[in-house]
């Protein structure tokens, strides 16, 4: 399970080695096996957003919860019929993934949605309006 933490760059090297190691699992025929989505975390001046990679996953394969400024979004999915195919490349990936984000504390759990479409799970927080950016007049003396 691997977590976002709100400015704390994620190493590539660590990515590269776990990209390897998931490839070495699959090569060697372990399938119902964790792995995790691509994924985009971003803020702007309306709210914090994050995106995850999921192409060919249904809706209802999905979990996505929020408890304690923690968002977390699991999923698993299995491919039945795999096991009376031989693969020469398996790159389409089944099994199962969770990703934890750890949410500003300037958003509104409360008022956050979901959308599921091209293959792209987004999941939107609306900032709090005392959060937002707002101009302050200067008056004249």
């Amino acid at each position: 399970m691997t977590s976002y933490l709100p400015n704390v760059m994620s190493n590539g090297f660590e990515g590269q080695i776990d990209r390897l190691f998931d490839e070495t699992l699959r090569a060697l025929g372990a399938s119902d096996r964790a792995w995790t989505p691509a994924a985009n975390a971003w803020e702007d001046d309306n709210g914090f957003y994050v995106q995850l990679a999921l192409p060919g996953w249904e809706q209802k394969d999905i979990a996505v919860e929020v408890n304690n400024q923690v968002l977390s979004v699991k999923g698993k999915r299995s491919d039945e019929s795999s096991s009376s195919k031989k693969f020469y490349v398996q790159e389409i990936v089944n099994g199962q993934f969770a990703r934890l984000f750890r949410l500003p504390t300037s958003v509104n759990q409360e008022k956050a949605s979901a959308t599921h479409k091209h293959g792209l799970l987004t999941i939107a927080f609306p900032k709090r309006e005392e959060a937002k950016r707002r101009q302050i007049m200067i008056e004249g003396a």
